[in-house]
This record gives structure tokens, C-alpha cells and sequence, in this order.
């Protein structure tokens, strides 16, 4: 059997296959269908510092191969997060990651402090890139400026493993990973969804009560793929892939592109077991070719 793990920043993963932030809930809603300890890590739901409505309903459409999403970061705040979810997940015998949102640099910073004293939290992913909020959000993503701010504000508070979302909906997704790098991310994580939009012909109104939400599913995956072999080859620090991952075949695209790590999201909403079939292709796949390490095809398209 091949050697799977992987490390990003100081954490050694038993596998490069997470669990993405927003299809995986808060773990618990897995646990009818897979052994959480399978898996490398979950990347719990979006978290805020204040408890969050979201946006109106409806906010999910399918969508030709993909879904449109405009959920709005709904969550209970960081308060109840502490007392109500965070004692089982320090149980899981996995790296547990909590997606990191704000409307301004000063939640990100404390919602970031907050969690550095939980001690079964050992990384965080912080999410500038979200397109589904009104206010801070995606000109975090978006501004270069602004994303260094916030990057930089956030490394001086936080000194576990910090990971940074990038938003695939800018010209030049390695002027992002760079600054990322620079402003002390450990890893970076692409790409969060893309804008779109979806109307119902029959009523000849959106289907999302927002109007336009973010696309995710297979739709996006050669897009994504492309920014992540770009931002790989830009960057020294680890690139964790997300873009319409689907199965084993899919992910080793992304690991061959250059990801260090794979998060498998939209999937599970079809096939919960996704996260867990990857595991076991990829694992395959090395066997059957005679790589003793997954670290062997990484990148493995650039080189000469």
C-alpha cells in the first residue's frame, strides 16, 4: 500500500483527501455514511464571530453538471460553536479545520484569535473568496490590497496552521497565491466557487432569491484545474485543490496538476462515501503503477 500522507504547514495528514467546507456540515452529518477517521481532514462549515440568518430561500439550484449555491454563510456564531459543537469534534480522529469568514478585517482577526485556543482545532482555512455575502466577502478575494490586508492581520493573531481560500473570479489567480505566500499562508486552498446564475423559464423569474450564487460541481472543474496548476507553479507553499472533484480519477488530475491535497465537496451531496471511494482510487492507482508515495506524482505534469 502506497504511503498517502502528506503535510501542509506543521500537520501531517494521514491522506491528501478533505472534506470540503459547506457539504460537510459540522462532521456529524457524515457519520451515518462514512468512518470520519478515514478521512485526511473535514473543513467544517463557514464560521462567523455573530450568528448569521444567510440569505432568503430559495438559495440552491441544480444546475447543468453542477448546483448554484447563495446560502449566505448561515451559522450560529462562534459562541455557540464553542459550547455546542466544538466537544464532539475534538473527538474525531482527523484534522478538524473551521472556515474562517468576516465582514471586515477586525472579525477576521477575532474570530481567528478565538479558535487558536481551541486545542483540537489545529488549522484554519480562511475564506476571502466567498461571492454569496452582501457585505466584506469576495472584495477580500477580489482586491489585492485588501487580501494581503487581511492575510497579513490574520497571521499576526494566528500562529497554527492558516490556510487562505482564493475566489477563481479574478484575471490572475497567481498574483493572489503569491501575496498569500508572501503574507505567511502555510497553504492555499482553490477555488472557492464561481458566479453564476440560473432562471426558471416556466415562472421567468432567478431561481436563487439573491440572483446570481456560486457554482459549484463538475461545470467548474476544468477552470479550477487550471488555477491550480498555475497557482502550484507560482507558489512554494502547499495548493489544496477544490473544484468538481467527483472521484478518484478527478482528484489525481488535480494532485498530478500540482496539489499537494484534494477537497471533495458537491459529491458527497450525490454519494456521501465520495471522500472515501477517492481515497481508496488514488491508493489504487499508485499501487497499480508502482509509486510507493502519493508524493511521487505531484506536479508530476511539470516536470521534464
Amino acid at each position: 500500500m502506497a504511503d498517502l500522507r502528506i503535510k501542509i504547514g506543521s500537520l501531517l495528514f494521514k491522506n491528501p483527501v478533505l472534506m470540503a467546507s459547506g457539504t460537510c456540515g459540522y462532521g456529524s452529518e457524515m457519520e451515518d455514511f462514512i468512518d470520519l477517521a478515514e478521512i485526511g481532514g473535514i473543513i467544517v462549515k463557514g464560521t462567523t464571530l455573530e450568528p448569521r440568518e444567510g440569505n432568503a430561500y430559495p438559495r440552491m439550484a441544480e444546475t447543468a453538471s453542477g448546483m448554484l449555491n447563495a446560502v449566505g454563510l448561515q451559522n450560529k456564531g462562534i459562541d455557540y460553536f464553542e459550547k455546542n459543537i466544538y466537544p464532539r469534534l475534538s473527538k474525531y480522529d482527523t484534522h478538524v479545520i473551521v472556515n474562517v469568514n468576516g465582514n471586515t478585517v477586525e472579525d477576521y482577526t477575532g474570530l481567528s484569535q478565538r479558535l487558536a485556543s481551541l486545542e483540537a482545532i489545529p488549522a484554519i482555512e480562511l475564506n476571502i473568496s466567498c461571492p454569496n455575502v452582501k457585505m466584506g466577502g469576495m472584495i477580500f478575494g477580489t482586491n489585492p490590497g485588501a487580501a494581503a490586508e487581511v492575510i497579513a492581520a490574520v497571521r499576526k493573531v494566528y500562529h497554527k496552521t492558516l490556510i487562505v481560500k482564493l475566489s477563481p473570479n479574478v484575471t490572475d489567480i497567481t498574483e493572489f497565491a503569491r501575496i498569500s505566500e508572501g503574507e505567511g499562508a502555510d497553504a492555499i486552498s482553490l477555488i472557492n466557487t464561481l458566479v453564476g446564475m440560473a432562471i426558471d423559464a416556466g415562472t421567468m423569474k432567478p431561481k436563487l432569491s439573491t440572483i446570481t450564487g456560486g457554482l459549484s460541481g463538475p461545470a467548474i472543474k476544468p477552470v479550477a484545474l487550471r488555477m491550480v496548476w498555475q497557482a502550484a507553479k507560482s507558489v512554494s507553499i502547499p495548493v489544496i485543490g477544490i473544484g468538481g472533484i467527483m472521484n478518484a480519477t478527478d482528484a489525481l488530475e488535480f494532485i498530478m496538476a500540482g496539489a499537494t491535497a484534494v477537497q471533495v465537496g458537491t459529491a458527497s451531496f450525490i454519494e456521501p462515501r465520495t471522500a472515501v471511494n477517492v481515497i481508496g482510487g488514488i491508493n489504487s492507482f499508485l499501487d497499480n503503477r508502482g509509486f510507493t508515495s502519493v508524493s511521487q506524482i505531484t506536479g508530476i505534469i511539470n516536470r521534464s
